[in-house]
């Protein structure tokens, strides 16, 4: 009941900020800008970025979800931010709870409750006057949760999906009980692991062993785009062989050079992904 009350209370207080929310047509044309949502851990940081754009005119934006471990200010998530931008597309990427500087204890991050973050995130971008649709982009664990998003919120709500990387994985090895080459005990959780400095909490992988991540990802039916790099040694790159197969419309770019960062042909993968939402958002309705 406490947990019922305590969720209620977020959204009734969610519901009123985004009843006030700013007309980005008017005054955030054309701008960067850094600010704060609610979210169910308490402040969400995010940073939104709007093209240019004439008065009451709209356009597309793409929720950009970033990796554990890892910050919406990643070299990665700014340059695809920036290149949707030049093309006429608005994007808000977010720190997830626990990350970056958004509020929350690392430890009691789940991948359900970065979904929840995300949700609060597609509320907000949701509640802008500029906006026409809504597309989701996750990179590793941030993959997972964009796609379990879609397959939530369906295609009438998410435009289409990228997943770059998507570390559908982690449900496997929260089974087996590894993890970035720790072991446990599955059936014995502690309560935290250690890993590069960071507590992953007991709840992580209770919480990972029961996502189903490919049955809940079916069920979007839009257009989906995966990237995964073939010499990608934290995710292999058959986890995204199997997105492909259990999605209705969805193509799959291996490269061959790319690891799991990105990091060999940054500027190669992040055109990717600009061109596939130029060509789906932008020049498909021209």
């Amino acid at each position: 009941m406490e947990n019922f009350i305590k969720t209620e209370k977020f959204f009734i207080i969610f519901l009123i900020i985004m009843s006030f929310a700013t007309s980005c047509s008017d005054s955030l044309s054309d701008k960067t800008i850094d600010t704060t949502i609610p979210g169910p851990s308490g402040r969400l940081f995010v940073t939104l970025e709007i093209p240019k754009l004439k008065k009451n005119e709209k356009c597309p934006m793409v929720i950009l979800m970033h990796g554990i471990f890892s910050n919406r200010n990643t070299e990665l998530m700014t340059m695809i931010a920036n290149k949707l931008k030049a093309e006429g597309i608005a994007s808000i990427r977010l720190d997830f709870n626990g990350h970056g500087e958004s509020d929350g204890d690392f430890q009691n991050m789940t991948v359900a409750n970065e979904v929840a973050d995300a949700k609060a995130v597609y509320e907000y971008a949701k509640s802008l006057d500029c906006v026409s649709s809504i597309s989701l982009l996750g990179h590793s664990q941030g993959g997972v949760v964009a796609s379990l998003l879609a397959g939530e919120l369906g295609n009438e709500k998410i435009k289409n999906v990228v997943l770059m990387a998507p570390a559908a994985v982690l449900e496997d090895q929260a089974k087996e009980g590894t993890t970035l080459g720790q072991k446990f005990d599955p059936n014995d959780i502690p309560e935290y692991l250690e890993v590069f400095g960071h507590k992953i909490g007991r709840e992580y992988f209770k919480v990972a062993q029961n996502l189903n991540i490919y049955e809940n990802a079916a069920k979007y039916k839009g257009q989906v785009y995966i990237i995964h790099g073939i010499k990608d040694f934290v995710v292999p790159y058959t986890y995204a062989e199997k997105y492909n197969d259990v999605y209705n419309d969805s193509k799959l770019s291996l490269l061959e050079n790319e690891d799991h960062s990105f990091d060999k042909e940054k500027e190669k993968t992040t055109d990717l992904v600009a061109n596939f939402f130029a060509n789906t958002l932008i020049k498909s309705n021209e």
